[in-house]
């Protein structure tokens, strides 16, 4: 159960591949003119997501390692085409919404990055609950830069009425440089929180940065999708990382000083 959670959790927050990881660009600027779209588009990828890694999972001692990749791509199109199929057969409002997006899903790093540097190397409980954690967390973040857009460009969310009658639309926010602005106001907000608890020496590695605290790689659960940033588990409260390696640099010399001169001090009792 700990490593069920884990790999939700993982996906929500420790490395959301919107805020944190950055992934999935393309849909995420595009189809976010409005809180249904980013659902709509988020809960698409979480399940192609979650069937790909099950399959690519229980097939992975029998794919080849030189075809690997042309495999996953195969077996995620099919998902996707599947997918795209039952939108437009059952969803077509929503099919129409996000429109190319969908057949883009095949291309869209998450999913083939979740497959090679999980799927393809953990059993398919896990990579099923990994698929869902991180497509969660996609559908978190494309959801709420949705609402925050259709809030401030047209006062709704979700289609319903927020904001007062005399607000004044920023139609600005629906439109493309919308996406930008409010992608970078979410991702500021969550580097200001990460650094923040990093000034106090808490454990940020485990809100997004995916390093290990220990600095263990080979014993890491995370080795494959690890970004080799590591924390200072030694850190003095209120001292930046840069300030920590500058303390832990002084004290490896001052500490190489003295042994050095501990070395000439026998030495010199020798020779006498």
């Amino acid at each position: 159960m700990s490593e069920i959670k884990d790999r939700l959790i993982n996906g929500i927050i420790k490395e959301n591949p919107t805020f944190v990881l950055m992934l999935g660009m393309c849909p995420t600027l595009a189809v976010t003119t409005s809180a249904i779209n980013g659902l709509g588009m988020g809960l698409t990828t979480m399940v192609v997501l979650t069937l790909s890694n099950a399959l690519i999972s229980a097939l992975r001692k029998i794919i080849p390692d030189r075809v690997r990749i042309p495999a996953f791509i195969v077996i995620i199109a099919s998902f996707v085409t599947i997918t795209q199929f039952l939108l437009q057969g059952f969803i077509p409002t929503l099919y129409e919404a996000l429109g190319i997006y969908i057949p883009l899903i095949v291309v869209n790093c998450i999913i083939l990055g979740r497959a090679e540097s999980y799927a393809s190397k953990s059993g398919v409980v896990p990579s099923i609950f990994d698929g869902i954690g991180m497509g969660l967390g996609f559908t978190a973040a494309l959801t709420i830069i949705g609402a925050v857009r259709e809030l401030l460009g047209a006062g709704e969310v979700f289609g319903f009425r927020v904001m007062p009658a005399s607000f004044e639309p920023i139609r600005i926010f629906i439109m493309a440089p919308g996406a930008f602005f409010v992608l970078a106001m979410l991702t500021a907000g969550m580097n200001k929180i990460r650094l923040s608890m990093e000034a106090r020496g808490k454990d940020a590695s485990r809100i997004g940065s995916g390093g290990c605290v220990d600095m263990d790689c080979n014993n890491c659960a995370e080795r494959g999708t690890c970004t080799h940033k590591f924390i200072d588990t030694d850190a003095v409260p209120g001292e930046s990382l840069e300030e920590g390696a500058l303390r832990r640099e002084q004290e490896n010399a001052s500490d190489k000083d003295d042994k050095e001169e501990t070395v000439n001090e026998e030495t010199g009792k020798e020779d006498e």
